[in-house]
């Protein structure tokens, strides 16, 4: 396969960076792909997450955040006929149908993740990728090596960042290069093209700082997916048109780690290492809750006996908001303590997804104010690589503890197709028929078959 960023040296033969900037490296590997390259088990995993972005949208389709999305993408953006808006029975301007879509792919905190990115890839290059496919009348293998790349883009530029700095880990921050490449590769765009959108999306990306300062993280801004999903459609529009950008803008060490970024470019690809989530909450609270319910299940305890909890985790986790008894959806999305008391209460399968009806119940607000958060040195030694988590449960009689290092849905701990399939059915239970969800289903047989007229057909459709 063919590898990108290093030449060799023609005295020595070793290795050594070109001067080319990072995003012209970036684009040549963009260009360059295709889809024959691409392994069985890579367009597997385009296909996988495919299947559960769209279990996530249609989970949060009537969310009042994606409700609002989805009036406010036709007054921003007018009239047209381009593509899909996922469940509304219309065609907008590609833009303000990534706006609707790319919301209610992420308004749950139930989209797929990458840890090396530390953020949510699918939400932003899946909706992207069909709607620019859609206008553009891509064939499938044309769809499917977009997404590839808009995952690979998005989650180097993501990974080449020095975490420790950063005031936020918000997905908005870098989700925008890799949606500006895949935007770029699907209408053909030219090298020197591809080159400036992704220049011009990384500056226009939304900063997302308040995300990380502010308390109020009940709100529908949440980590900036959707915004910085339009920025980088547009940048490639705007480039086409002639618009520039700062290409060295990966080329800055003190703010990328440029080698990090074009290390083994073209060996592996990055969307065969996404995770998937079993719950509609923060990712960082998946370990304590996959613990939680392994002693609650293999010790056969029930909650009423829990006397405390306590959570041993990394120190990111504890700067979430963490309210045992928040006032939002998306505040309970980013409470541990809170997910804890509705997995003990409810069962886990009151996190696929997490609905208003479990906020303000008080056995979940009492269960949630046992818990405590404290540092595992260890495994915050392991943040950002796993977000790992040791639970203890205490009682009148004795305590139960049990270490989680690779939640469920991890590459070490996958959720494959059936467990997908399966996610699918539970998500959407409450919001489209049995029927309907037999039909997607079919149509994600169509994609995987070779054909994604189906799955357009059934995202037209109102539910």
């Amino acid at each position: 396969m063919k590898t990108f960023g290093l030449a060799r040296n023609a005295m020595t033969g070793s290795a050594a960076p070109r001067r080319n900037d990072a995003l012209e490296l970036l684009a040549d590997y963009a260009l360059d792909m295709r889809f024959d390259r691409l392994p069985p088990e890579t367009i597997a995993s385009a296909q996988n997450c495919v299947l559960d972005c769209i279990a996530s949208a249609i989970a949060g389709a009537h969310n009042p955040g994606a409700r609002a999305a989805r009036v406010a993408a036709g007054m921003a953006f007018g009239q047209g006929a381009h593509s899909t808006v996922w469940f509304a029975g219309t065609r907008m301007p590609t833009a303000a149908a990534i706006l609707a879509n790319s919301t209610a792919a992420s308004i749950l905190d139930l989209d797929d993740g990458h840890r090396a990115a530390t953020g949510h890839p699918g939400a932003a290059i899946i909706p992207v990728c069909l709607a620019v496919a859609e206008e553009q009348g891509s064939s499938w293998e044309e769809l499917i090596t977009a997404i590839v790349i808009g995952y690979e883009i998005a989650v180097r530029v993501a990974a080449g960042r020095d975490f420790s700095r950063l005031d936020t880990m918000s997905t908005g921050k870098w989700c925008n290069y890799g949606v500006a490449a895949a935007v770029s590769r699907l209408r053909g765009l030219k090298r020197g093209t591809m080159i400036q959108a992704m220049a011009v999306s990384g500056v226009y990306g939304p900063n997302q700082s308040a995300a990380g300062y502010s308390k109020v993280m009940g709100n529908h801004a949440k980590e900036g997916i959707t915004w910085s999903t339009v920025t980088g459609c547009v940048a490639a529009s705007l480039a086409e048109a002639g618009f520039t950008g700062p290409t060295d803008i990966l080329d800055h060490p003190a703010y990328f780690d440029r080698a990090s970024i074009l290390r083994g470019l073209g060996r592996s690809f990055a969307i065969d290492r996404v995770y998937f989530k079993p719950y509609s909450c923060c990712r960082w609270a998946h370990a304590a809750i996959d613990g939680l319910a392994d002693i609650f299940e293999g010790d056969g305890l029930r909650w009423e006996a829990v006397k405390s909890v306590e959570v041993y985790t990394f120190e990111r986790a504890l700067k979430l908001n963490n309210e045992p008894d928040p006032n939002t959806l998306e505040g309970a999305q980013y409470s541990v303590p809170f997910v804890l008391g509705v997995a003990a209460v409810e069962g886990r399968s009151a996190l696929l997804p997490l609905t208003e009806e479990s906020l303000h119940r008080p056995e979940t607000v009492d269960f949630a104010g046992r818990v405590s958060l404290l540092v595992d040195e260890e495994i915050d030694a392991a943040f950002p690589a796993t977000t790992g988590a040791r639970i203890v449960l205490k009682t009148a009689t004795g305590q139960h503890t049990r270490e989680v290092l690779h939640p469920l849905g991890d590459p070490d701990n996958p959720m494959p197709r059936g467990q997908l399939v399966k996610k699918f059915c539970v998500a959407t239970r409450n919001t489209i028929s049995a029927e309907r969800q037999a039909d997607f289903l079919r149509a994600f047989d169509a994609l995987n078959s070779g054909d994604y007229a189906p799955l357009l057909h059934e995202l037209t459709r109102t539910m």
